[in-house]
């Protein structure tokens, strides 16, 4: 599933063909990804200008002049394609600028999402309004993770991709943050100490940027809106590393599951 970097690697991407563009043409080629499209959507993009792209956790943001901001997720599949030679049966939007530029949205597995939200309206739009902190923000501290998982017995991992403490965090990501802030991923979250948690607060910052300089993760089916590969993949420490060497210690990374989820992490350098 992209997460964070390649939600921001995708807005990057489509900034550089929609900022500031008129939507000439909005076409829908089917009645639903996830979800049905929202009703009006066609009508209340076409003839908006777009005046900013944005990203909130793993959701990008369309926002337009007319104070309405489209808000898709990319599900387990999806991705935005520019200037395709042609399109196919998984294009489901496409978006046509007045300059000439066509967008689509391919979503093959259909999990991702589209939605129309008032842009005075989008802190209390239900998906937002509990999540925590932009984990590159700089509401995301030691103090504040101290205090979210104070008394928490489950498992630090599980209780970062918790959305409610700290938003966009994924799977890979949790697992390359916990194992440069040397914390093991089953130690209960309230036992966690200040200075690991002080520790794992650049960790988080320096894996998200790293991944979104290297453009994503590209692990099955996701790529860049300009159709390249995210390369972070080949920086990874321990995701999808079972029995390979720790590039610090030398000890075969180990995977345990956790949540339904697989996790990856050094059986002696965390702890």
């Amino acid at each position: 599933m992209p997460e964070l970097p390649e939600v921001e690697t995708t807005v990057r991407g489509l900034a550089r063909f929609l900022d500031g563009e008129i939507l000439a043409r909005v076409t829908l080629n089917r009645a639903d990804l996830r979800r049905p499209f929202p009703p009006g959507l066609v009508q209340a993009l076409t003839g908006a200008r777009v005046t900013g792209l944005g990203r909130r956790a793993k959701y990008g943001l369309i926002q337009t002049d007319r104070d309405r901001t489209m808000v898709f997720h990319l599900g387990m599949s999806g991705r935005w394609r520019i200037e395709p030679e042609a399109l196919g049966k998984h294009d489901h939007l496409v978006i046509e600028t007045g300059s000439g530029h066509r967008l689509s949205l391919c979503d093959p597995r259909r999990f991702g999402s589209v939605d129309l939200v008032d842009t005075a309206g989008l802190e209390a739009w239900p998906p937002f309004a509990a999540m925590g902190p932009e984990p590159l923000s700089p509401g995301l501290t030691a103090g504040h993770l101290a205090t979210a998982l104070a008394g928490r017995s489950a498992a630090i991992k599980l209780m970062l991709l918790d959305q409610r403490i700290v938003a966009g965090l994924g799977n890979i990501y949790v697992c390359e943050a916990l194992y440069r802030a040397r914390i093991h991923p089953e130690k209960p979250a309230g036992q966690v100490s200040r200075a690991a948690l002080t520790r794992l607060v650049p960790a988080i910052r320096a894996v998200l940027d790293e991944a979104i300089a290297a453009g994503g993760s590209t692990l099955r089916d996701y790529a860049q809106p300009d159709g390249q590969l995210g390369y972070f993949a080949k920086a990874f420490d321990v995701y999808d590393r079972q029995g390979e060497d720790c590039r610090s210690c030398g000890r075969p990374i180990g995977r345990i599951v956790q949540g339904g989820r697989s996790t990856w992490f050094c059986q002696r350098c965390q702890r």
